[in-house]
This record gives C-alpha cells, sequence and structure tokens, in this order.
C-alpha cells in the first residue's frame, strides 16, 4: 500500500517559500511592513529597481498579512495534513508535462524519458497525481521550467523584479510563466490557481515564519535566496567544484605536461633498479597530486555545504513548530 509523500526534491524550505506557484503566490513576503522600509533602495546591477521591487514586496506583505494568511490558516485548520500532501502531489504531477516539455528543448533526452514515466505512473497507478507511486519504483522528481530552458539556450536573466502577487522573478523567468501556464493543464481549470497557491501558502508558513523571525532584511534575504535557488535550477545542482574538475580533466593537464611526468617517473624506475640494497626512500612527488589534492578540498567544502543545507531544513522544521507551539500558549 503506498502512503502519501510530497513530490520534490530536499530543497531547503524558505527555497520553497520563495517559489510558491499559482495565482497567489507571495514568496517570501510573511513579514512586517517596518522591517521592508529599513534598508534604503540601493541600486546594482542585478537589482537596478530596488525602490520599486521594494514597493512591491511591501504591497504583497500586506495582501499576505490581511488576506492570503488569514485564508491559508483556516484551509489548514478544516484540511487534514495527509489531504494537503495529496493536493501538492496533484498540482506537482501536472506541472510534470512541462518538465517532460523543457527536458526535450534542453537535450535531456534521457531524464525526459524518466520524467515522462514519472508522470504517467502517478498519473495512472498513482490516481491522477495524488499518490506519488513513482518515487516507490526510483522514478525522482526534476524541476525543469521554460525559464531553465531559456537559460540553457543563453538567454540573459535580466534584472530582478518583484511584480504583485507573483513575488520574486526575474525578466527572464517571468517572461517564461506565460509559456510554462500556458502548458499546464491545470491553468484552463477554473478555481485550481486559488487551491493550488492556497495549498502551498499553508505549507511554506513555517519557512515564512523563519524569514520573519530570523532575517535582518527580509527584501534582500528573499532576493538573494531566489537567485541562488534559480542558478541552483540551472546548474542541475553542479557546484564550483564540478566546474573546476571539468577543466582539470580538459586544459589544465595537457599532453606535454603528462609526457614529462612519464618521462620523469621512467628515469626514477631506471634509478631504482640500479639501487643493490632494494630499500630506496621515495621522496618524489607526483606532479599530479596537488590537482586531486585540490579537488578533494573543493569536494569537503561542498559536502559542508549539503551538510549546512540539511541542518538549515532541520531548523525551519524546529522553527515551524516553535510558532505552533507559540500561537497555542497565546490562545490559552
Amino acid at each position: 500500500m503506498y502512503t502519501l509523500s510530497y513530490q520534490g526534491k530536499s530543497y531547503a524550505s524558505f527555497y520553497f517559500a520563495l517559489l510558491c506557484s499559482g495565482a497567489f503566490s507571495l514568496a517570501g513576503c510573511a513579514t512586517t511592513e517596518p522591517v521592508v522600509k529599513a534598508a534604503a533602495p540601493v541600486v546594482t546591477p542585478t537589482d537596478p529597481y530596488e525602490g520599486f521591487n521594494r514597493s512591491m514586496y511591501g504591497f504583497n506583505v500586506g495582501l499576505d498579512k490581511y488576506v492570503l494568511k488569514p485564508v491559508s490558516d483556516g484551509y489548514k485548520t478544516v484540511t487534514p495534513g495527509f489531504m494537503q500532501t495529496g493536493v501538492s502531489n496533484f498540482f506537482t504531477n501536472l506541472k510534470g508535462i512541462n518538465v517532460v516539455l523543457n527536458d526535450m528543448l534542453q537535450g535531456k533526452f534521457e531524464q525526459g524519458a524518466s520524467d515522462f514515466g514519472r508522470f504517467t505512473t502517478n498519473s495512472t497507478i498513482g490516481l491522477l497525481g495524488l499518490f506519488d507511486v513513482a518515487s516507490e519504483f526510483g522514478l525522482q522528481h526534476n524541476e525543469e521550467d521554460f525559464g531553465q530552458t531559456l537559460a540553457v539556450w543563453g538567454v540573459d536573466q535580466g534584472p530582478y523584479l518583484v511584480l504583485p502577487i507573483m513575488g520574486p522573478t526575474t525578466l527572464r523567468d517571468g517572461a517564461a510563466v506565460v509559456v510554462d501556464k500556458a502548458a499546464n493543464p491545470g491553468t484552463y481549470v477554473p478555481g485550481t490557481g486559488v487551491l493550488e497557491g492556497i495549498n502551498d501558502r499553508a505549507r511554506a508558513d513555517g519557512a515564512l515564519n523563519f524569514i520573519d523571525e530570523a532575517a535582518l532584511d527580509p527584501y534582500v534575504f528573499t532576493r538573494e535566496s531566489f537567485l541562488q535557488y534559480r542558478t541552483n535550477l540551472i546548474k542541475d545542482g553542479k557546484t564550483d567544484a564540478d566546474s573546476l574538475d571539468l577543466e582539470l580533466e580538459e586544459g589544465d593537464v595537457d599532453v606535454g605536461e603528462i609526457s614529462d611526468v612519464k618521462s620523469k617517473d621512467s628515469k626514477v624506475g631506471d634509478k631504482l633498479k640500479k639501487s643493490s640494497d632494494g630499500h630506496v626512500k621515495n621522496t618524489v612527488e607526483p606532479t599530479i597530486s596537488k590537482p586531486n589534492a585540490t579537488l578533494q578540498a573543493f569536494d569537503s567544502m561542498s559536502k559542508s555545504f549539503d551538510g549546512a543545507e540539511r541542518e538549515f531544513e532541520a531548523v525551519s522544521l524546529k522553527m515551524d513548530e516553535y510558532s505552533k507551539k507559540k500561537r497555542r500558549w497565546k490562545r490559552h
């Protein structure tokens, strides 16, 4: 018997909060207005319209505080957790069509075949995606959209933007949403976007509370987290250490250097053979050991960041539990 489980990658909870999809996605907006106005706008190449963006951020904060949060709180009160998970699975499965299309457009044909198998499995055996059966079969969830496809095609991300209701995006990703919505069957069924947005807002409550309580400037925190998350998706989770590994393999050690190393190793071998006692202390360091050591250092650093991400998830969950206990204490 299959149990309900949420379909998605293991990202930190605040990333999910930043990308709540649907008609009422207000990622990273659950904070107070005085904090939003705490920092003066600073024009940067990444965020040249910060003044406008902060204004829209403040608008979204108010809308979330007085409309969306009360609605999502009521939804959580009357909807059991397993039903919320089922709703999330359903809408995630609908996006599977977008994922497959963008797999093909990016030339990820093997991943596209896997994602198509996942979509058909959950749509049939999983009862229209309510149950995540595909994960039980080892078909992992991948996150692809037309914004990532444009990035793969070489389109620049453009300036960072905060739009009313939609929340954080970039010029490239904002334009790509039109294509993603057009390819999603749920777009053409009235009311589905509202339900998806309310469900996503309810599930992101703990992460949004964490941003509200932990971030010195929630606007900057939201912006940097969003941009980092999008970069991570576009690179398929590959780090700079992976790029360094590829560069070392392809360019840093050329054929001439390898020949020189082989020649030196050959001479050292001849000297060792001529030694009479057979016990020679090897004081020669291989030339290629230094790049390997560098790669190991970057690999260790990457693992450290992965560990930090898992710790952040745990902290976010604890903050969610703390917020719930705090609300219960106030009621009593």
